[in-house]
């Protein structure tokens, strides 16, 4: 099984439940409490990842980037996106260098900008 498959999988779990009952599924308490709910979590999520890190403990870095990315599926959801939406944006990207998207954006923006 890939890991687009394992994306796919949670996002059609996440789907399933988040209009379910709040007293019986975390997803579905989130979803009950809005957007700025999701969001507060990935903030916090992110946190905790940043955390993990400086700890350089190679198991918690793990288990909290679960946490962040399922979090951040729950997001995804809330605007009718999918993992495979952001796999396609990474798929765009790959190949392409960053430094060399980064002055390509700087050179369009600075084109765009005739009023100077």
């Amino acid at each position: 099984m890939s890991s687009n498959d394992t994306l796919a999988r949670l996002a059609e779990v996440i789907e399933a439940r988040k209009g379910g009952d709040p007293d019986k599924s975390y997803v579905a308490r989130l979803f009950h409490k809005g957007t700025d709910a999701i969001l507060k979590k990935i903030g916090e999520e992110a946190t905790e990842t940043v955390m993990a890190a400086k700890d350089g403990d190679p198991q918690k870095i793990v288990y909290e980037v679960a946490d962040l990315w399922f979090h951040s599926m729950l997001a995804l959801s809330a605007f009718g996106l999918k993992p495979a939406d952001v796999l396609a944006e990474l798929e765009r990207r790959a190949g392409t260098s960053g430094l060399e998207e980064f002055a390509a954006r700087k050179l369009k923006d600075r084109e765009g900008d005739t009023h100077g």
